[in-house]
Order: structure tokens, then C-alpha cells, then sequence
């Protein structure tokens, strides 16, 4: 197994960033608990402890929650009144939608056809304004960037953001404080900020923690970049696990995640169905498709970190009904 991140690699974000993350959402989330299940100890086998940190236990039951009031304590007084715009497959935008709520600061949110209905409702129910255009969160990425022009409003990439990374990355920080013994993580990459916040974290506080990524076989941009050592773009991406269907690298994340994952695997979309389902019955937490990729991604990973203590990342947990009954009864 690779060693921790390499002090050579340049992050876009520093330790002390993170910190000054953590003290200005402090106010506003508690530490999430991170849980050791016997049960699924041996699910995973190979002597691997496997450490759950419960990030589906925040307000808006996934991790964007920090990343997007990270983002929004970080705004100045006349950004907060201009409002921010983003595009999102739901978690990124539910957490702006809920921290504009917290802090008074409108909230236009730009989603692809055909979206998670369910999310739309989460992010519309905490106030935010809805957009709905383009195919998938690229194209709706496009949709944001025109209204930051045409309306005035801030930027609040899920991904190019230096505070969103560092918000990430104060969920690293908690698990490195809570797990002495760490030895790897294995985190789910849609863009990135998940990853790089662990790296980031890890590099300070646990060195010597291998940080692998995951990705699912039909979204594998930056995993396919990562193995071709170049950056590179697919046409689609297909996975009902919808926090993770990007088609691209991105600028702040890439450059990180090349030089500083110890590995990088992808994992089917049965596979990430399974790791649902082994979730629900060794922990009782409910897991959407991403929140359970990096679980799946261990399960590929389990002869590489035999006899290792695991962290994975139960990220989210907001799927929708008619996904989840295809998950229970096996149809996925």
C-alpha cells in the first residue's frame, strides 16, 4: 500500500484553512460520529476494521451541508445580499439552500432535467430558487455561470471553491481526531472535494493515512485521468448514484488528487447497489448511491488494505423512494 500524501503536492487549500472552516461552522453542526459495526467487519473481511463516518446525521443528511456553510460564512456582506447561484445533482445545492436559510443569503440553484424529484423538493423547501436546465450537471454548470452575469449573483462551484474544499475537508479533520489508530480512507469522488479535504486533513494530522478515491464505472472521468496520469472528458455519465455523475477533472481538485491518492478504483453500479444494501443491514443508516460508493470501493480494495482500519464515508443519504425499492428488492 502507498504511503500518505506527499509533502510535494500542491494543495489549493492549507491546514489552516480548515481550521478557520471549522470555527465559523462550529456555530452551526455538530462533529458527526463515526461508528465501528462488527457485522460489517465481517462483511468486508480480510481482517479490515471499518470505521462509518455518519455524515448523513447533518441537517440536510449529507456532507454538503459543511461545504456549503463553509462557503457562505466566507462571503462578504454585499455578496450575501447579491445572492449565490450553483448547479447541483441535489446535496450541493440543498446545503446552500439550507445554509442561505441559516444566514439570510438568497439562493438560485440550477439542476438538470430530470433531477432526483425528491431533492429538487428538499432544496425548494429550504427556500432556494430552482432552475431547471441542460442534460446533466455539466450543461446546468453552464446555466449557473450565465446567471452570475446576467443577475449579479456569486459563484458557488460545488467543486472550484476553495471554502467549499476546506469545509470538505473539516470532515477528514474530524475523522483523523476521532480514529488514532487510521490507517486509510476510501472516499467517493464526484469532483473531488471530499478527497482533497481528506488529503489536505490527513497530510497534518495522520501522515501516514492512505487516501484512496472511488468513482462508479459510468462517471470515471477523473479516475480514467488519474490511471492515463492526463486530464480527460467522456460524453456522459451514467449511474443512478447521482453524486458522483460528472464528466470532467476540475481545476481546483485535480492537481491534488493526481499526485496525492495512494490508489483509485471504480465500482459498478450493482456494486454500489450491494453496498447500499449491506449498509442498511449492518448499520441501520440509510445510504444514497454516492454515500455508499466509498463502502463499495473498499470492497474492491479489501485485498490491498487487509488487516488495515478503514474509514469509509456514509456521505448522504437522500435517495429517492423509487430508486431505493429498486436497491431493496435487487432490480439494481
Amino acid at each position: 500500500m502507498a504511503s500518505g500524501y506527499s509533502l510535494c503536492v500542491t494543495s489549493p487549500i492549507t491546514f489552516d484553512d480548515i481550521t478557520e472552516a471549522r470555527h465559523r461552522i462550529a456555530p452551526y453542526l455538530q462533529t458527526t460520529p463515526l461508528r465501528h459495526y462488527r457485522e460489517l467487519d465481517e462483511v468486508v473481511g480480510n481482517g479490515i476494521r471499518v470505521l462509518v463516518k455518519h455524515e448523513n446525521h447533518l441537517p440536510t443528511n449529507a456532507f454538503k451541508a459543511r461545504n456549503a456553510l463553509s462557503l457562505m460564512t466566507a462571503l462578504e456582506p454585499a455578496q450575501r445580499t447579491r445572492g449565490v447561484v450553483a448547479a447541483t445533482r441535489g446535496n450541493h445545492g440543498a446545503g446552500l439552500a439550507w445554509a442561505g436559510e441559516q444566514l439570510g443569503v438568497p439562493v438560485v440553484i440550477c439542476v438538470p432535467h430530470g433531477n432526483n424529484p425528491e431533492k429538487n423538493a428538499a432544496m425548494r423547501g429550504f427556500g432556494a430558487e430552482l432552475v431547471e436546465a441542460g442534460r446533466d450537471y455539466d450543461e446546468a454548470a453552464e446555466v449557473a455561470n450565465r446567471l452570475v452575469l446576467d443577475r449579479g449573483l456569486v459563484l458557488a462551484h460545488s467543486t472550484n471553491d476553495r471554502h467549499v474544499i476546506a469545509g470538505a475537508g473539516t470532515m477528514a479533520a474530524e475523522i483523523c481526531e476521532q480514529a488514532p489508530d487510521l490507517d486509510a480512507m476510501v472516499v467517493a469522488v464526484g469532483g473531488g472535494s471530499q478527497a482533497v479535504g481528506a488529503l489536505a486533513a490527513s497530510r497534518t494530522l495522520r501522515p501516514g493515512v492512505s487516501v484512496f478515491g472511488v468513482q462508479a464505472t459510468g462517471a470515471s472521468a477523473i479516475h480514467d485521468s488519474w490511471h492515463a496520469r492526463t486530464r480527460l472528458t467522456v460524453d456522459a455519465a451514467n449511474t443512478f448514484a447521482d453524486g458522483l455523475a460528472t464528466r470532467a477533472t476540475y481545476d481546483l481538485t485535480w492537481p491534488a488528487l493526481r499526485e496525492g491518492l495512494a490508489g483509485f478504483v471504480k465500482v459498478s453500479d450493482p456494486a454500489i447497489a450491494e453496498a447500499i444494501r449491506v449498509l442498511i443491514r449492518t448499520t441501520h443508516n440509510l445510504a444514497e448511491g454516492a454515500g455508499a460508493a466509498g463502502l463499495a470501493g473498499l470492497l474492491a480494495l479489501r485485498d490491498e488494505l487487509a488487516g488495515k482500519t478503514v474509514a469509509v464515508i456514509l456521505s448522504g443519504s437522500n435517495i429517492d423512494a423509487a430508486t431505493l425499492r429498486r436497491v431493496v428488492t435487487g432490480e439494481l
